[in-house]
């Protein structure tokens, strides 16, 4: 039977700490998986009237960055995924040096996931305005591939300018950044201005959807699927999927899908950790 490559999703919201991050990331390098991958959220608003339709945990996480940068001095073989990050939280520059870091620290081992965001709170708390979101987001992507490329280094747009300069570091060989999104707009966007694709999967019909928009743009990059069980919630249509009982044969979907890596992450139903490494080990047995 044929599977995609499988990481594992780090569990960075809630109270578990440290220890738990570092234990299931060495155990998944351990065990042989390709990835760990985190996600990245800014905060959860908490005003009353606040209607929590995506289904997002309600806990504060752990920057995405400052944790793959934990992580990679504990393993030594998994690759380092963001999915996703978002650029606009920060300056391109800045952004770039520290992935860049990462990378040279691990080796070699970091991908870059990428979207522009949605929730309007995260973009009022980081100062960044509504207007030219889009275009500000799309320039970031060009200066994180000017500050990674050949020195001098320079950069002038609508939005970011780099005097010429000497910048690093560089990464170890050329990244590869993922875009993320949902809606058709971005996919395609990901299409055009990234190196491949990286969803969270909420069910099967939408994670179909978002791969037949993304070949329909041109997309042919490599495509990363972020899933696990998860809580009921208004976006959440068809039976749930990957869990412990359901993965081999979600796997086997996933491949037929043209989906090449399959981040499993059972955190965001509280999963103990106990019960996840016992997961990881028996799926281990079955992959190549």
């Amino acid at each position: 039977m044929s599977y995609p490559e499988v990481g594992v999703g780090l569990p960075v919201v809630g109270l578990r700490g440290p220890d738990a991050v570092v234990e299931i990331a060495t155990a998944a390098d351990e065990l042989g998986f390709a990835a760990v991958s985190v996600f990245e959220r800014l905060l959860v608003p908490a005003a009353p009237d606040w209607v929590n339709h995506a289904g997002l945990p309600r806990e504060s996480a752990y920057d995405a960055l400052e944790t793959l940068t934990y992580v990679a001095a504990r393993t030594e073989r998994a690759r380092l995924h963001t999915a996703v990050l978002v650029p606009l939280f920060q300056q391109p520059v800045v952004l770039a040096r520290r992935v860049a870091t990462i990378d040279q620290l691990s080796g070699g081992r970091m991908d870059l996931g990428i979207a522009l965001g949605w929730l309007s709170e995260e973009f009022v708390a980081a100062g960044v305005p509504e207007r030219g979101r889009v275009a500000a987001f799309e320039e970031s992507v060009a200066v994180l591939r000017a500050c990674w490329g050949p020195d001098p280094v320079s950069f002038s747009g609508a939005h970011y300018t780099v005097p010429m300069a000497t910048l690093g570091p560089k990464p170890v060989a050329p990244l590869t950044l993922y875009g993320g999104g949902v809606a058709r707009p971005a996919i395609e966007r990901a299409a055009r201005i990234t190196d491949g694709l990286t969803l969270a999967h909420r069910d099967w019909e939408s994670t179909c959807a978002a791969i037949r928009w993304y070949h329909e743009a041109g997309g042919s990059g490599p495509i990363i699927l972020r899933a696990g069980p998860m809580k009921p919630h208004p976006m959440l249509q068809g039976p749930v999927g990957f869990t412990p009982d359901t993965i081999l044969g979600d796997l086997h979907r996933a491949a037929a899908e043209g989906i090449t890596r399959v981040d499993w992450d059972l955190n965001l139903i509280n999963t103990p950790i106990p019960d996840q490494i016992a997961a990881l080990k028996t799926l281990a047995t079955h992959l190549p």
